[in-house]
């Protein structure tokens, strides 16, 4: 489909491709993975036709359509949610245009024997029949399917994207990018602003319904569920494995040991064949030896050892001073914003030693409570800190707070205090800001160096509560390993905001989930805590259909979080909900009418098509059919959806 040929690109004399060859297939599904740097992005602004490279071509058909998601980007601010995201089906009003303008020229001609009128003719009726196809799908309600998985409210959508923070935008930008359908893909990082209900909805998008996709992410989960193609760049080359990132990172050691060895046997034969050529270079009976010996040293092509095994990053919190048996005690604790409660009733214990996490979708309260906890804004109830508990915060913009116009070192010197200013070439050497590395200005570092140094401000002061608010965002990979190894191995309590499934998994005893203005205490790893999510909406389904069961939660809720029971509600409220229900069923029974419709016409032109009665209009029925049956099964979720939200209460 899309065909990368001898693709160069050079940035300041430095090679950063070096005649990359590949091709881009129907239904690919490819992780773009590398080290910081190795020219992941470019790569996909390149395919995107934002940059063009030194050499080389990117052929892309002229029928195929590429979406693009940049990490940043510029978005309009003057349009509410929804007309935002309707601008993903503007491109049905430029087909309009079109087919007004063939018609225009239609009624001017009279050559009506000509090879060019039934030209004209053919492409009207092509473009006719493709807008009846885009125009058959039910737009709107594929446009709140799309928005309800990335997370909004159906009470956002009318609101001004100007209200939403960054990471929001760009969730509507992904949104507008996703219900547009194009034939390729190219998401650079799509999961830094999403949370992990919203992760799981986008995997299950890409896999089921998107076509061709290429993605660059530091989210091992979310890669290894998406993709089944693996293409490394390393040293300007690429490395293409037809397996997800798990197969691959297996492979992939196989063929470093490989290269290792064959790296290795080069050097002793280059090593050997300059010992003979300095051995004999003045002797005269071997000067035609030694002239073929330096003609085959020129001629040898040096095998190059990817350099990203070639540094250690090493680091360890240091050990803990101890504190009080419970670092943190909060009862009652709420925050409001004007009339927006975030959340209420808030009431928990943190044990010494014990490593948490806070999640929950966005905007539902999990920096905001750690901002209760560091005593940054005001809030009701009671928070208390342990005896003796010295706290080490990085905070979500931690790495944007940092001065850019001063070098790394300095950012290090101005807070180190005593024997440690003597080691901070060791320490920044440790995270792999050696030697010149530790002269950059901080400006010019890429968001994984801008992490790694606002993280090594934690290691100079020892404190026995971490609290780490998304410290995982630009980290590569490797990064993300070797920290999670460290907050293992450190002997005081933490506390771990974030949406990264595999960087969570194993790390955590406990999740806190935020939601719904509550905060619910769950037991167990990240995984078991996703399970009994499954388990709980399940159990609620059931209670719906059977009023006498009782209600028991995997995830206990904290004190005073008890939902008004249905009992409660006065009699005009109960006849109200009682109504909706039976509305949403009706709408449920409708849609559910439309798809055994659909499927019965399906059925019967299929009947056709293996009869052998075949006109010229019947493969056009048959795709406007499908189409119009994925929209009804679309319509049916979205009823059964509400339909169940109005079952349990919400």
């Amino acid at each position: 489909m899309i065909s990368i040929t001898d693709l160069s690109v050079e940035f300041s004399a430095k090679s950063l491709f070096d005649n990359i060859n590949y091709v881009i297939n129907k239904k690919d599904k490819i992780a773009l993975v590398g080290k910081n740097g190795a020219g992941k992005s470019t790569m996909l602004k390149i395919i995107a036709g934002l940059q063009r490279p030194t050499s080389g071509s990117v052929a892309v058909p002229s029928e195929v359509t590429i979406g693009y998601l940049p990490q940043q980007m510029e978005i309009n601010d003057t349009l509410t949610v929804i007309e935002e995201v309707r601008q993903a089906f503007s491109h049905i009003d430029e087909m309009h245009t079109r087919l007004d303008q063939l018609n225009a020229e239609l009624l001017n001609r009279t050559d009506y024997e000509s090879p060019s009128y039934q030209e004209l003719i053919d492409k009207m009726t092509t473009l006719t029949e493709r807008i009846a196809i885009e125009e058959s799908g039910n737009c709107e309600a594929e446009m709140e399917k799309t928005l309800m998985g990335l997370g909004f409210n159906r009470s956002d959508f009318n609101r001004p994207t100007a209200e939403f923070s960054g990471g929001w935008r760009m969730r509507i930008e992904l949104a507008k990018l996703l219900l547009t359908r194009p034939d390729v893909l190219l998401l650079d990082e799509p999961t830094n602003h999403l949370d992990i209900e919203s992760i799981q909805w986008l995997e299950n998008f890409l896999v089921t319904k998107a076509n061709a996709v290429v993605l660059v992410s530091h989210d091992r989960a979310f890669i290894d569920n998406v993709t089944n193609r693996t293409i490394e760049i390393s040293l300007g080359k690429i490395y293409d494995y037809a397996v997800n990132y798990s197969k691959y990172v297996v492979l992939r050691q196989e063929r470093l040991e490989q290269q290792m060895r064959a790296y290795q046997n080069q050097q002793k034969q280059i090593q050997d064949t300059e010992e003979f050529i300095e051995r004999f270079r003045y002797k005269a009976t071997k000067s035609v030896q030694v002239q073929s010996r330096i003609k085959q040293l020129a001629k040898i092509e040096r095998i190059e050892v990817d350099e990203i095994d070639t540094s250690r990053l090493n680091l360890k919190f240091p050990p803990a001073p101890r504190s009080g048996d419970y670092p943190i005690i909060a009862e009652n604790v709420g925050k409001r914003y004007g009339e927006h409660q975030v959340f209420d009733n808030c009431t928990f214990t943190i044990k010494r030693g014990e490593k948490v996490a806070f999640v929950g979708k966005n905007g539902e309260g999990k920096s905001t409570l750690v901002k209760c906890i560091m005593n940054e804004i005001p809030f009701t109830g009671s928070l208390k800190i342990g005896h003796n508990v010295k706290i080490g915060y990085f905070a979500q913009n931690q790495a944007q707070m940092l001065d850019g116009e001063i070098t790394v070192f300095d950012t290090i010197d101005y807070v180190a205090v005593g024997d440690i200013r003597t080691k901070i070439r060791d320490l920044l050497g440790a995270f792999m800001f050696g030697g010149e590395a530790a002269d950059k200005k901080v400006k010019v570092l890429s968001g994984g160096e801008k992490t790694r140094l606002a993280m090594i401000r934690l290691l100079l002061e020892p404190v026995n509560l971490l609290i780490l608010d998304e410290p995982t965002n630009h980290l590569d990979m490797r990064t993300k390993d070797i920290l999670k190894q460290a907050i293992k191995d450190f002997n005081g309590t933490v506390i771990v905001v974030s949406h990264d499934r595999e960087f969570l998994d194993g790390l955590v005893e406990k999740v806190y989930e935020f939601g719904g203005g509550k905060v619910h205490e769950c037991l167990g790893g990240i995984y078991e805590f996703l399970e009994k999510k499954k388990i709980n909406s399940l159990a609620q389904l059931e209670l719906s259909k059977s009023p006498e069961s009782t209600n028991t939660k995997p995830c206990k809720e904290t004190a005073s979080e008890a939902q008004p029971s249905q009992a409660r509600l006065s009699y005009t409220e109960q006849r109200e909900r009682e109504k909706n229900i039976k509305r949403a069923e009706k709408k449920v029974k409708e849609a559910e009418t439309d798809i055994t419709r659909i499927e019965e016409v399906i059925a019967s032109i299929e009947a056709e098509i293996a009869g052998g009665n075949v006109d010229n209009d019947i493969f056009t029925r048959h795709q406007a059919m499908n189409k119009q049956l994925e929209n009804a099964m679309s319509i049916w979720e979205l009823a059964t959806m509400e339909l169940e939200e109005l079952k349990q209460g919400n």
